[in-house]
Formats: structure tokens, C-alpha cells, sequence
């Protein structure tokens, strides 16, 4: 994904109710379940339907360090989809997302003023209609770099043009991130 994509996934990841089962024979079983089959998650993860069905039964208990963590995100990806959706609805409706970032800020305004882009440490909240667009703009695939201009409008909005009482017309650019993280 991206930075901003794999961010948003670990802030819906944290309102996990439950810890995703631990070994690999309980990972494999959750996902046989999940994907109706066997050849499904061989598929998946791309190693045989024998090796799967040894994993289920437990004669093999340690997988290689990547077929582990394939393993390991894709059931991260599948679990508990109903808290997952629960966290995305409250954080598009009323609670919003806190973004805490470390990048380059820039903008564009009016002849005269000092718009050097410059490296910042912001922690912000967002309102809900930004955690709505990211949220919408991640489902439907949206390219990294889309997702970071979301994300600029909404620091833009709350941070340099605080609601509108100043800087009407700034255009913020975010680049160079180091850090960036959200929390519902």
C-alpha cells in the first residue's frame, strides 16, 4: 500500500476487541473457515493444498519466516469485520481521526509571504469528513498520493487555515513524510 494507506489500517487495526490467534495451525484454520476451502487459501497464500491441510491438522507447527508473515496478514486482514466497519462509521461520523505526522510542509499563497516548504511535527484531529473521504477514497483504491492530498486538505483546513479565519486560499503541500500515524 503506502504510508498513508498502512497508517489508516493500523488506527482500524487498534480497535481490535480480540488478539488474531497465535499459532500457525489456529491461522490457517481461521482462514479455511473465512475462505471456504483449503484451495482457497493455498491460493492465497500461495503454497500447496497439502501443505495447508498439514498446517490445519497441526503436523507442522512452524512456517518459514515469510510464509509466516504472509500467514499473518492475511488474517490480520480478515479479522473481526464488524469492528473494523464499526471503527471506520464512528470515526466518519462524529469522533474523526488524530493524525500525528512528521513531514515537509509547503504552500502556495500570495505574492510576498515566506511559502518555503519547511519540516514540521504536527499532531492534529481531524474532522469526520476527512476520515470519511480517506476512508472512501482507501475502499475504492485510491492511489497513495491521493490519499496524502486528503490528507493535506485536512491539515490545511485545521491547521493553516484553522477553520477559515485566515490564510483563505493557501494551498498546503505535504511531502517528505518521516512519520505518520492515525488514531481513531
Amino acid at each position: 500500500m503506502g504510508i498513508v494507506g498502512d497508517g489508516l489500517e493500523r488506527a482500524v487495526q487498534q480497535a481490535f476487541t480480540r488478539p488474531i490467534p497465535k499459532s500457525a495451525g489456529a491461522q490457517m484454520r481461521y482462514l479455511v473457515k473465512q475462505l471456504k476451502g483449503t484451495r482457497a487459501v493455498a491460493e492465497a497464500l500461495g503454497i500447496s493444498q497439502r501443505t495447508v491441510e498439514r498446517y490445519v491438522k497441526d503436523q507442522i507447527r512452524r512456517p518459514r519466516a515469510d510464509l509466516a508473515q504472509r500467514l499473518e496478514a492475511a488474517v490480520r486482514e480478515r479479522w473481526q469485520p464488524r469492528i473494523r466497519a464499526q471503527a471506520k462509521q464512528q470515526a466518519a461520523t462524529s469522533t474523526g481521526l488524530v493524525i500525528d505526522t512528521r513531514a515537509r510542509f509547503g504552500f502556495t499563497a500570495a505574492p510576498g509571504t515566506t511559502d518555503d516548504a519547511r519540516l514540521r511535527h504536527l499532531t492534529i484531529a481531524l474532522p469526520p469528513q476527512y476520515a470519511a473521504r480517506l476512508f472512501d477514497a482507501q475502499e475504492a483504491g485510491a492511489s497513495e498520493q491521493q490519499l496524502r492530498n486528503i490528507a493535506a486538505e485536512g491539515l490545511g483546513e485545521v491547521y493553516f487555515r484553522d477553520g477559515g479565519r485566515r490564510a483563505r486560499g493557501l494551498e498546503v503541500e505535504f511531502t517528505d513524510v518521516e512519520h505518520l500515524e492515525f488514531d481513531l
